[in-house]
């Protein structure tokens, strides 16, 4: 498979601080790949590196195959979707799409149907004599976009493409935004801090803290099998429990002795040390029970604690238990109200397949 970005042991400081730490990757044709992390963590200077509106203190650079060290950004074939979109306010909404066709020499006679063929892509025909300001923020969203798009870049880069929007238009878009680029089979790299967004757009993500990367796969493999503690508190949201690692019965799972004396199974990590340990276990994976259900010391796990409150989230139930090990979570869907009371005593069941522990040095 091609190979559109080739990011090789790049590095980027600002005076004292270091942006990007040696960071490698790539990203093949036709993929969507997230770089997601908090703020500060390297994502947006990753992407103006890739755009050119940086250069690299150290390591190399290659968008289809060629290598980008001393290219302007208006040399690179490649569209950025900015946060705040940098629409001009003074053009038309034909004239914003086709202003990259044609300052890239594109036949004057061809623009207008190109504009139209944009326009219907992102389901605005009939807007091209608006102006940006008459328009919602999803609307030029969409303009924004199809601006982008139709030059047919080699790489399409967005940087916080739904930020700007509220959180219902957001939820919207992420779908719309997804079968847009696909439909074009655009190469495209997505930086966000929302994971909502990453998990949902991209087929690949790459996770980035202190101007490294954590961990990279798909969507999947990042919730279900974060590799570092950073990874499992950041993507989604878990239950952690503290204390000591011992051998089980097979190289497959190892018990875990918290602080408040409870014995939990876990997968078991590449290595074992004698040192303290975190482990995580998703809210959703846990499972409300009886407080005096009976685990049979192989497959459930088992907590209890009291139920201190109940949120109704519209589709979901959580539900706040606070046990001997500390205030847990666990969350159902919504299917007709609460199944317990509050003040209830009750009990919290997951599975070891579901338990994954980090040394409490790394976190």
């Amino acid at each position: 498979m091609d190979r559109i970005v080739e990011f090789h042991d790049v590095v980027k400081r600002f005076g004292q601080t270091m942006a990007v730490g040696g960071v490698t990757f790539s990203v093949a044709s036709g993929e969507t790949v997230s770089l997601l992390g908090p703020s500060g963590c390297g994502k947006t200077t990753t992407l103006r590196l890739i755009s050119g509106f940086e250069e690299p203190d150290e390591g190399t650079i290659r968008i289809a195959g060629e290598s980008m060290k001393g290219k302007r950004p208006y040399e690179r074939n490649v569209g950025l979707l900015f946060q705040h979109y940098a629409l001009f306010p003074h053009m038309t909404v034909a004239e914003n799409i086709g202003y990259g066709l044609k300052y890239r020499g594109w036949p004057k006679a061809e623009i207008p149907a190109r504009v139209a063929e944009m326009l219907r892509l992102v389901q605005l025909q009939g807007f091209e004599p608006r102006r940006p300001p008459t328009m919602s923020g999803g609307q030029q969203q969409r303009v924004a976009l199809a601006r982008v798009l139709a030059t047919s870049p080699k790489l399409v880069l967005l940087d916080e493409p739904l930020s700007a929007l509220d959180a219902k238009l957001r939820e919207e878009l992420r779908l719309e935004l997804k079968q847009i680029l696909s439909a074009v089979g655009s190469t495209t790299i997505v930086v966000t801090h929302d994971q909502d967004e990453a998990m949902s757009l991209a087929d690949r993500i790459i996770v980035m803290n202190r101007g490294c990367i954590e961990q990279e796969g798909t969507p999947d493999e990042i919730y279900a099998e974060p590799r570092t503690s950073f990874v499992a508190g950041f993507i989604g949201r878990a239950n952690w429990f503290c204390g000591r690692l011992g051998k089980g019965p097979d190289g497959a799972f190892v018990t875990l002795t918290t602080e408040a004396g409870s014995t939990l199974r876990m997968r078991a990590p590449q290595k074992i040390d004698d040192g303290k340990w975190r482990a995580c276990v998703r809210p959703e994976r846990m499972i409300l029970t009886r407080p005096d259900a009976k685990s049979d010391g192989r497959s459930d796990n088992l907590v209890s604690g009291n139920l201190v409150d109940i949120v109704s989230l519209g589709g979901e139930i959580h539900y706040v238990v606070e046990g001997a090990d500390g205030r847990l979570l666990a969350v159902e869907p919504n299917r007709g109200g609460p199944r317990v009371n509050k003040g209830e005593r009750v009990g919290l069941s997951f599975q070891p397949e579901d338990c994954v522990a980090f040394p409490l040095a790394e976190a």
